[in-house]
């Protein structure tokens, strides 16, 4: 098995002579580790999305890479990330997603905190009846919030607090799809499914990246949006996808088609792009409707998939968003078996990492590439500390 710093210089070739990513970084629960902190704590990565949280005073727990986390809309309406813990002893503060009515309140000791994580209360802290003391310094000890930034109702979150500003680190990308800076509705509960997959996180991330599979398996989107319609779109250090030329609107009783997102140019009347903004958020557009779908890796071969469709406007027909759900959650499902076949693969002393296509695989050996030129900094910066 390989070592956590393994050579990653293979992976770094042009796309003629590179090797996939090792074994180990698909199965070692130490590169897992490492990875972790390299590439989804010191950058931006997904957590959730606003409807998570749709009213102020709506707080959801949920854990990222270990780490206990609280989402929560504030009294002001402003989504935010907090560590789900008390300052007094670490206790996790709220359990289950619910309606914050009053303060937060730590079940232990009952140190309470307003929803913009101040610490308001501290009963007895100073012994019987005494709710104050000199030594605790409530405005030193709110709770600890979590850098994050809201980008097409996705939660992006920072936990290092190191990484440039979100509209710095994804200035190419939004500039990209800037015609798409519309108003975002999610679909409600129809429009929100659940994948637990046996694979690495990362597994999921190159095949979403290339429309290679697409004859074999997709057949059913293959048979109108051909491999043939398809393009790459590629940008080193930052993100990878594809796009394609021809989508076909869906359609429901009558002809009734969902609204379409206004001022887009024409291009998108037939087009669509898929993008994995690297680590782990994988976003599609099309004319009349978005997804977004956030990878959280459970550990380093299990991946919880958290699916997510919105649309141009808040009120849509029911009927039809069933059937885009059904259509893309069958679409992503076919892709499970890829997954952890690639998966089990990775348990062949043998293999080496792969190879890739020059011609079909490029935005795929650019996430590898990206993976390892964040590795390498990473046990650079480690090495000179």
């Amino acid at each position: 098995m390989a070592k956590p710093l393994d050579d990653l210089s293979e992976v770094r070739q042009p796309i003629e002579r590179a090797h996939g990513l090792p074994n180990a970084h698909y199965t070692d629960p130490a590169v897992h580790a490492e990875e972790t902190e390299a590439l989804l704590l010191n950058g931006w990565a997904g957590l959730a999305v606003t409807a998570d949280v749709p009213e102020p005073g709506d707080a959801a727990p949920m854990e990222f890479m270990g780490i206990p986390l609280l989402l929560i809309r504030d009294r002001e309406g402003q989504v935010r990330v907090f560590q789900n813990i008390c300052r007094h002893r670490g206790m996790i503060l709220v359990e289950e997603p619910r309606k914050i009515e009053g303060a937060i309140r730590c079940p232990y000791h009952s140190w309470c905190y307003s929803t913009q994580g101040r610490l308001v209360s501290t009963p007895h802290v100073g012994g019987p009846g005494q709710n104050s003391h000199e030594g605790i310094k409530r405005d030193e000890l709110g709770l600890i919030e979590v850098r994050s930034h809201i980008w097409r109702e996705v939660v992006w979150i920072n936990v290092s607090g190191e990484a440039p500003a979100f509209e710095e680190a994804n200035a190419k990308l939004m500039e990209r799809w800037a015609e798409f800076e519309k108003p975002l509705y999610h679909g409600g509960e129809d429009s929100r499914f659940r994948l637990d997959v046996n694979c690495n996180w990362k597994l999921a991330v190159e095949n979403y990246c290339e429309s290679y599979h697409l004859p074999w398996v997709h057949p059913g989107l293959n048979s109108y949006s051909r491999l043939e319609d398809h393009y790459h779109i590629e940008e080193p250090g930052l993100f990878s996808g594809q796009g394609t030329l021809v989508y076909r609107q869906l359609a429901g009783e009558g002809g009734k088609v969902f609204p379409d997102f206004d001022g887009l140019s024409n291009r998108w009347n037939t087009a669509a792009e898929y993008i994995a903004v690297f680590p782990n958020v994988l976003l599609g557009v099309h004319r009349d409707h978005a997804f977004a779908i956030i990878l959280r890796p459970e550990a380093q071969d299990r991946t919880s998939e958290h699916i997510h469709l919105f649309y141009a406007a808040p009120q849509t027909d029911p009927a039809l968003r069933q059937k885009n759900a059904e259509q893309w959650k069958l679409v992503f499902e076919e892709d499970v078996f890829v997954v952890e076949g690639m998966q089990r693969g990775r348990a062949a002393p043998g293999f080496d990492g792969g190879r890739f296509s020059p011609a079909m695989d490029g935005p795929t050996h650019l996430f590898h590439d990206w993976v390892a030129r964040r590795l390498q900094a990473h046990r650079s910066r480690l090495a000179a500390e």
